[in-house]
């Protein structure tokens, strides 16, 4: 059976999808036609219900939650892993037009259904002049003077200080800091049109991928390159380290409660629709 599959080209996601894709394990039948994307434009796919499996932010899952389950492997969370604001002169002085209702700094973010968004949100409520930006291009708003803030995500964290900008806030400190809990940052999901059976093939078969690519984390190294632009190899792996862990192999208990507390918490400040479906993968495993 072949299913179409979209993921970004950042190192944490070919990381975890290199031993799937080029049949490292066993994927019990299944084929995939792949799709690399940034992560607003899978979560745009995933509105339209266009992939079998996708990566995507949580906050756009809560969009999609009629359209998509989501599976225990493959996922995003963590503790020190979160969406950064980042600015080019003063960080307390825009960090307090930030709480203001008065002052109205721009700020380019990823788009508008990243996790990142949803969290800067979260910390400020009042931050709503936005630009939506590809994420790797919002560094070089903010040293030309587009935008006066950075919501910055992925292996940014490790370039923007090379650059001469400054850190405002880490919202995922904040998150952790208001929750005790991880960044659900983003997730795996299946298609509900898919069988259920499939649904738990493809879980399992994602599952032995993550565990393949922490027994053999070189495996994929020229696959993760390819798609890393000219990203040093430290830094790959230092994105890797940040992004893929525990919860990648499989939620379970504290992750899915993380998961829960954001979504209640989205729910309560009204940043998301209400949605009645289950959101994560039932049934039984078929072996």
């Amino acid at each position: 059976m072949k299913l179409s599959l979209g993921f970004s080209p950042c190192p944490n996601d070919t990381f975890i999808f290199d031993a799937l894709i080029h049949h490292k394990i066993d994927t019990e039948g299944l084929e995939f036609e792949v799709f690399y994307d940034d992560v607003e434009t899978l979560n745009q796919k995933a509105m339209r219900g266009e992939l079998d499996i996708s990566k995507l932010s949580y906050h756009a899952f809560a969009y999609v939650a009629d359209k998509y389950v989501l599976l225990d492997a493959g996922s995003a969370l963590g503790y020190g892993v979160g969406p950064m604001l980042i600015c080019k002169d003063d960080p307390e002085k825009l960090s307090g037009f930030l709480k203001s209702t008065v002052s109205n700094p721009k700020i380019g973010i990823p788009g508008r259904y990243t996790t990142a968004n949803f969290l800067l949100g979260l910390a400020f409520p009042n931050a709503n002049n936005k630009v939506e930006l590809v994420f790797s291009d919002i560094e070089n708003a903010v040293l030309e003077g587009r935008v006066d803030i950075g919501l910055i995500i992925h292996e940014n964290r490790f370039t923007y200080q090379d650059k001469g900008l400054k850190k405002i806030i880490d919202l995922g400190d904040y998150w952790e800091k208001q929750t005790g809990c991880a960044i659900p940052l983003g997730g795996i999901v299946a298609n509900r049109n898919l069988p259920l059976d499939i649904q738990h093939t493809v879980n399992r078969v994602l599952r032995r991928s993550v565990e393949f690519a922490f027994e053999n984390p070189k495996s994929g190294l020229e696959f993760i390159r390819s798609h890393a632009q000219e990203m040093s190899e430290e830094v790959m792996y230092k994105h890797i380290d940040l992004y893929v862990n525990k919860y990648s192999v499989d939620l379970g208990v504290e992750g899915k409660k993380a998961i829960r507390l954001m979504f209640d918490t989205a729910l309560e400040k009204n940043i998301i629709p209400e949605f009645n479906e289950d959101i994560f993968l039932t049934g039984d495993v078929v072996v």
